[in-house]
């Protein structure tokens, strides 16, 4: 705890230092990093047509293709989902995204609507 106070104390002080040319010049870098990773956020969004264009994989589900920490850059195709191909997708009421394979798709009748199976390729069971 004492380390933890020490190096508050110590990043205080270094603002305490700075004069005031300083201290706004130290403020535009910031508001710079910030707008420019959503410029880069809002960019790839628009490129690749995904309003999550940067996913992480964070279970081992899709192992041994796909690892945990895996970053998995996305992209909205215009062809519905087919047999072996990987998706993300959001369950209603989780914020973590899935990524799985699916494995078989039920077309209805009057041909509008799709229902996907998916599964990890690291799940055994049905």
């Amino acid at each position: 705890m004492d380390f933890l106070k020490s190096q508050w104390d110590g990043f205080v002080g270094e603002f305490k230092n700075m004069n005031a040319r300083q201290l706004i010049g130290q403020g535009v870098n910031l508001g710079l990093v910030v707008t420019s990773a959503l410029i880069i956020w809002k960019s790839l969004m628009l490129i690749t047509g995904s309003e999550s264009p940067v996913v992480v994989v964070l279970s081992g589900s899709m192992e041994p293709g796909f690892q945990r920490g895996d970053i998995l850059f996305l992209n909205m195709g215009t062809k519905p989902a087919r047999t072996g191909e990987i998706v993300v997708f959001n369950i209603d009421g989780r914020d973590i995204p899935i990524v799985h394979r699916v494995i078989k798709v039920h077309e209805r009748a009057h041909g509008d609507h799709l229902d996907i199976l998916t599964k990890g390729d690291n799940n055994y069971g049905d």
